[in-house]
């Protein structure tokens, strides 16, 4: 198969399967066992992976890891209010469940700080593991939970071996699926099984940036802005209500 895409093209592949998702969200709220909500949301399962793949590629190609880090410990922060609104989930952590409780820009950050440790040198190798299982479990409560750690952590030892990332991806991907099939929703469970979809588009990646750089930015913005966007449409729909299982 020729490789045709880009990491901008990828990149805007994920903003619209994301807002696909996020729109099946706000307009069938609590995931209901109907066609076109689940095929929406079978849709939106492209975006999380291909998010996952550049955040192992940022921190690969990364010149300065302080900077990146910086920005998306911002844009985590940013993120989270913005989530939390669209979906009308209260801006405290954990004060009203464990799960869903900020956006999974937390744990991308966390990813690349954990990545950044295992890196370094550390004069203390017990606090060092402490430190990176204690970061890994804060993604928890986040919107794909420490799964969207261990991926990119999983994408990043394998640089290179797109089999042996989506073995990895979809390991602990299942995981997460049996977990939310359980405790959180079945039919989310299912679905999130389908981020395999995301293989065939990623064996087309051809390794270039693109020459559209201003994507990047784009993404930083479109992200919260499409959010508070969806919880104003929320509040007129429903009224200060969760529309999150």
């Amino acid at each position: 198969m020729e490789k045709k895409l880009n990491s901008n093209h990828l990149k805007i592949i994920a903003i619209i399967a994301m807002t696909i998702d996020h729109a099946a969200n706000l307009f069938y709220p609590s995931f209901p066992t109907q066609p076109l909500p689940i095929a929406l949301h079978i849709i939106g399962r492209l975006t999380a992976p291909i998010m996952w793949f550049f955040i192992a590629e940022g921190y690969h190609y990364t010149h300065n890891i302080k900077k990146y880090l910086l920005r998306l410990g911002i844009f985590a922060i940013i993120s989270h209010f913005a989530y939390c609104f669209a979906f009308g989930i209260n801006f405290v952590p954990l004060k009203t469940g464990i799960f869903n409780q900020t956006s999974v820009m937390y744990p991308l950050f966390i990813a690349v700080l954990v990545l950044w440790f295992q890196d370094s040198e550390f004069r203390y190798k017990v606090l060092k593991h402490i430190l990176i299982f204690v970061l890994v479990w804060s993604a928890f409560p986040a919107d794909w939970s420490c799964i969207a750690v261990l991926v990119i952590i999983g994408i990043h030892r394998h640089r290179g071996d797109l089999k042996k990332q989506t073995l990895i991806m979809m390991l602990w991907v299942m995981l997460y699926a049996v977990v939310s099939f359980f405790f959180v929703n079945k039919v989310h469970g299912i679905i999130e099984l389908f981020v395999i979809l995301v293989y065939p588009l990623m064996k087309r990646y051809d390794g270039q940036r693109g020459k559209a750089k201003w994507l990047k930015w784009f993404f930083y913005i479109y992200y919260p802005a499409h959010l508070v966007v969806i919880g104003i449409i929320r509040i007129i729909m429903y009224g200060d209500t969760p529309i999150l299982f």
